[in-house]
């Protein structure tokens, strides 16, 4: 698994690929040479304690000569680097498990080097230098490789001075073969997360500035070095790929997010990505981790409305060539639904007018009067999916334990209802509708699985490797029970009686399923149990709801249809479609707009007072109250343009809630004590969206 991680890496761009040197496995077999042997090293025998002894020594005598020459001598070529830090310098250390490196002593050595004098710290960057200029002959050696290790780490490149050394440095890692890219991702996976963290914000640090200079005048032009942000990205990528290796991951994904690429131009980073692919040109889309979640949304929503424009200016072209008169309607997915025939109405619209489903939507209820400003496209999604989430409807089923939705393996005749609630989930995404839909992990995963459409349509859709674990996010007492039989001590033969047979219940009948051919006649046994664990995990999400997520599936593709996706990972997709569950209720109080109330009224204070001090789950309900759901927006609390109104009732009502419009209509309470008492009766009473 983890060569796989590393090898789907994209290939470096072609002016970093200029300086590296031939892999030895594309030389002719006459030309080949055997690997060379590590040099011997010199002797070096400091230890941690002498070393801090020097520093103590120098920092009270102002004597520095004993630090200055180790760190002069130290650094000062490959060699000598690892003639001090290697735990042994006569052993290879040549596993991926294990670097060789005294960790300890490399920390204890970089803690210290910002604290001496600057001849010590011009000392160091010298013999870097000398390190880097030196030539290449042959393969590098695995002491090379832990002098990059090394390197990678001085705390000296988070000084923009330093960038141009840095950037070589970043060069010569990126340019490396990729087996001994596999080594250092294995290496940086045992760093600790507060340094892994530092080495990573430091390459974040490095491409922002490259990309807008605080003093332009510090870096040489850019024209010159159009390689230092391929190579620092590359290098980043090396630690993505130590992340996602270690189990669980060191740091959140979304700490390699760089928010400064939010305000590049990114439709140019896609194009050039969609026709260059992987090679040749470089493109931040290669590396799809470091763009922020609210930059994806941007390439997918303008990649979607440039489809919605040619797609709207061929219907103008074909009007006009027939001399018919335009009609601004055509410009948008007009949906036209009978309240008391939503679904029903809603699944006959979207069908229809499968062409146009790339176009802004506008909801009209028929017999009602009202322009969609907004509002009734989200009544229309709120009443919807509070329609074909509910128990009795069949489509979904709700798992208490997990708190989340799952498809019902009831056989039908017609999938076409997934295939709306997919179509919808492609809508809110596209028309930016937060979805108060509680799907599991898994879901997002097969909804990627694969992120484009296949032309083939007999190619599975929504088929992904399933584990224990991603049943445990949906029926955690099954998959407890599983775990449980895969830990089993006894003779699982004898003990629990089962066969590669399971039975499911279907509309008051018990139907069995086989797991694998003649699966009633082969016993669940300690040697096979693994086998059945996971075929059975597998029927559960895979096989036995196949159809209804293949609808789905087509379902939200028919709207979102983008080679964007590919760029999104699961937990992308669902903030996306759900929102963030990250609150920050100081922004949204920022935000606030208001309505017979001033921000600096009593009443307005007593309620922001009362909301800062609430707990998270309240928090959340009063979000969910008076928006229809608890989560945030990708671009944030701003983009819920959340109002507060003056209700002109008694002070004895509860506070009233417009979700279609995020709206709070408070009564103006006489004191602190009564608001929060009414606050939290209100928000904590309200049944399903609490429309208005």
């Amino acid at each position: 698994m983890s060569e796989t991680l590393v090898r789907e890496l994209p290939p470096i761009c072609l002016d970093v690929r200029q300086k590296q040197r031939i892999s030895i496995e594309t030389l002719p077999q006459e030309l080949k040479a055997p690997v060379p042997p590590e040099p011997s090293l010199p002797v070096r025998t400091k230890t941690v304690k002498d070393f801090q002894e020097d520093m103590e020594k120098a920092k009270s005598s102002g004597d520095w000569k004993a630090v200055l020459d180790f760190y002069s001598t130290t650094f000062d070529s490959f060699l000598e680097i690892n003639a001090a830090f290697k735990n042994d310098a006569n052993a290879p250390f040549d596993t991926i498990e294990d670097s060789g490196i005294n960790a300890k002593f490399v920390n204890v050595v970089y803690d210290a080097l910002l604290n001496t004098p600057q001849d010590v710290q011009k000392s160091v960057l010298k013999g870097i230098i000398n390190g880097l200029l030196q030539e290449w002959k042959g393969p590098r050696t695995k002491d090379d490789l832990r002098a990059y290790f090394i390197l990678l780490q001085n705390p000296q490149f988070s000084n923009t001075s330093t960038y141009v050394i840095y950037a070589h440095l970043l060069r010569q890692t990126a340019a490396l073969a990729e087996a001994d890219h596999h080594f250092l991702v294995h290496w940086f996976k045992k760093i600790s997360q507060k340094r892994f963290k530092q080495l990573m914000d430091r390459l974040l640090q490095f491409i922002s500035l490259r990309l807008f200079p605080a003093k332009p005048e510090e870096f040489p032009p850019m024209i010159k070095c159009t390689w230092w942000i391929p190579s620092a990205t590359k290098v980043l990528s090396l630690f993505n790929a130590a992340n996602s290796l270690a189990s669980p991951p060191i740091i959140s994904y979304t700490d390699f997010y760089n928010s400064t690429l939010d305000h590049i131009d990114l439709m140019e980073e896609y194009h050039n990505w969609q026709c260059y692919g992987n090679s040749h040109r470089f493109s931040f889309c290669q590396y799809p981790f470091i763009i922020s979640i609210a930059a994806k949304k941007v390439i997918i929503q303008r990649d979607s409305e440039q489809q919605m424009i040619s797609i709207a200016r061929q219907s103008l072209v074909d009007k006009v060539s027939r001399r018919q008169k335009p009609d601004m309607n055509m410009l948008f997915l007009n949906v036209k639904v009978r309240r008391t025939h939503l679904v029903s109405d809603s699944l006959d619209e979207l069908t229809r007018k499968r062409a146009d489903l790339k176009k802004k939507l506008k909801v009209t209820f028929v017999g009602e009067a009202g322009l969609d400003m907004g509002g009734l496209t989200k009544e229309w999604f709120l009443l919807l999916i509070r329609q074909i989430f509910h128990p009795d409807y069949g489509m979904f089923t709700y798992h208490k334990d997990s708190h989340c939705h799952w498809f019902s393996s009831f056989k039908c005749e017609n999938y076409s209802e997934f295939r709306l609630v997919g179509a919808l989930m492609g809508l809110a995404v596209y028309n930016s509708i937060t979805l108060d839909i509680r799907f599991p992990p898994c879901c997002y995963k097969k909804l990627l699985s694969p992120p484009i459409v296949p032309c083939d349509q007999n190619t599975p859709v929504g088929i992904c490797d399933v584990t224990l674990d991603d049943l445990y996010q949906i029926m955690p007492e099954l998959a407890h029970g599983l775990s449980e039989l895969l830990s089993y001590e006894g003779n699982v033969e004898e003990d629990f009686y089962s066969t590669f047979q399971v039975f499911q219940e279907e509309f008051g009948a018990i139907k069995s399923y086989n797991l694998k051919p003649n699966g009633d006649k082969v016993p669940v046994t300690n040697r096979n149990r693994k086998e059945y664990v996971q075929f059975y995990v597998d029927f559960l999400l895979n096989k036995s709801i196949y159809k209804q997520f293949a609808a789905f599936y087509y379902g939200f593709h028919s709207v979102c249809a983008s080679y964007a996706l590919m760029l999104l990972r699961p937990e992308e997709v669902e903030i996306l479609v759900c929102g963030s569950p990250e609150l920050d209720m100081h922004a949204l109080q920022k935000s606030t707009q208001y309505e017979g109330y001033q921000k600096t009224d009593l009443t307005i204070r007593y309620f922001w007072e009362v909301v800062l001090g609430f707990p998270l789950d309240l928090q959340k309900k009063l979000l969910h109250f008076a928006t229809g759901s608890d989560r945030v927006p990708v671009g944030g609390m701003a983009d819920l343009n959340f109002k507060i109104s003056k209700s002109e009732t008694s002070t004895n009502w509860l506070p009233v809630a417009h979700t279609c419009f995020n709206q709070l209509c408070l009564p103006p309470y006489k004191n602190k004590k009564e608001l929060k008492q009414k606050l939290t009766i209100g928000i904590s009473n309200a049944e399903g969206f609490g429309l208005e």
